[in-house]
């Protein structure tokens, strides 16, 4: 491992100074899941680290504002997205992606924001924050701004993140036609800590609005709506959803060279996760859950 300067700021001001001040020769420090690995393998080569859990703005916890939002600070560990109340119930496919990433080890130091700043297109949680609308609330030294979750992502490892800005937050919007149930699909070599060949979940609402979203074929994870009802509608048939799948899969690309699954399987693991993934929405839609 190379040797770098260390750092841990105690406010957000210094945090975002420093950060603007090194530009590329700093990393910021988290949950240090991927870091502390590329730091070892010598990937990232840094010349400081700054450690941000010290920050107040970026602590960890989750809490509903009036109007139904759900607020997730940036250092909140995927062990309590998974196991918290207010997520189980209203973004039950963010729980369940939470619950997959990694071990148990990494679930409980990894962290949301930094799973998104990563910006791997196998992020397990990107598909269900995209399905529900997440905005990612990211400070600067120019302020405060919001950045759309499908807006933030735009290849593997590059975010629309500007220098110096850190993320402090992720918003989940209250839908404005009641509750969105979702669910989380993915596929895997092998059960347990590997990264996923497929990664989906979709969202509907009561106005028969579908939202689909995948990552694992492509640069980055990718956001498809059905705005017709046939997705939706309980008794569409398989034949009247297929062309409509087919569009919403379309832009998927995934790489011939992948060592964890070739690009026929993953296009056609997309089908079928696909339709798992909508069966299990519906039933919650319909539930009430």
């Amino acid at each position: 491992m190379r040797p770098f300067t260390y750092a841990r700021p105690d406010t957000l001001a210094d945090a975002v100074a420093l950060l603007a001040e090194r530009g590329a020769e700093a990393r910021v420090l988290a949950g240090g899941t991927d870091l502390i690995i590329r730091l070892r393998d010598g990937s990232v080569r840094p010349e400081v680290v700054v450690d941000v859990k010290r920050v107040p703005e970026l602590a960890p916890g989750i809490r509903a504002r009036d109007g139904g939002m759900l607020v997730i600070g940036a250092t909140t560990t995927m062990t309590e997205i998974a196991a918290h109340p207010l997520i189980r119930r209203d973004v039950a496919g963010l729980a369940e992606a939470a619950a997959v990433v990694g071990s148990v080890q990494i679930r409980n130091r990894a962290t949301l924001a930094g799973n998104l700043c990563n910006a791997s297109p196998a992020a397990d949680t990107a598909p269900s924050l995209l399905v529900h609308g997440a905005v990612v609330v990211a400070h600067g030294l120019a302020g405060e701004r919001r950045i759309g979750l499908d807006d933030f992502f735009v290849r593997s490892g590059l975010t629309t993140l500007a220098p110096g800005e850190l993320v402090v937050a992720i918003e989940i919007p209250a839908s404005g036609h009641g509750r969105i149930a979702s669910a989380h699909q993915r596929r895997t070599r092998r059960r347990g800590h590997d990264l996923a060949s497929v990664t989906l979940a979709c969202g509907l609402d009561a106005t028969g609005l579908t939202r689909i979203a995948y990552g694992s074929v492509g640069p980055r994870p990718i956001l498809r709506l059905d705005t017709t009802g046939v997705l939706a509608a309980a008794a569409s048939t398989d034949e009247a959803r297929t062309p409509i799948f087919e569009a919403i899969f379309a832009d998927a690309t995934p790489s011939v060279r992948s060592m964890r699954a070739g690009a026929e399987y993953r296009l056609a693991m997309l089908r079928v996760l696909g339709r798992r993934a909508l069966a299990t929405a519906q039933a919650r839609l319909a539930a009430g859950e």
